[in-house]
């Protein structure tokens, strides 16, 4: 699931993206071209929901560019975004 907040007053949007705690099973990571592909940098944290998520906030108008990374290197992508490509998803923010 992806959840786009309000713009803020310097202009910038925080994106929620969820997965349920158990698929896939174990770590997954958020990575796109705002982490500069880094998988360390987002990883999916447990709520309390019983989903996991990760925030970015972008600057508005942003195209993001995305994939989630599980474990055992395997990737995979969002069917909630925008539009996919064989290279992730696509949002537009």
């Amino acid at each position: 699931m992806i959840k786009r907040g309000k713009q803020g007053k310097d202009g910038h949007v925080k994106i929620t993206f969820s997965l349920p705690a158990e698929e896939p099973p174990g770590p997954v990571s958020l990575v796109g071209d705002f982490n500069g592909w880094d998988p360390y940098s987002h990883p999916l944290t447990q709520r309390s929901n019983g989903h996991r998520s990760a925030v970015v906030t972008v600057p508005t108008s942003t195209m993001l560019h995305f994939r989630y990374l599980g474990h055992d290197g395997v990737w995979f992508d969002d069917t909630d975004a925008d539009a996919l490509h064989h290279d992730g998803g696509r949002l537009q923010v």
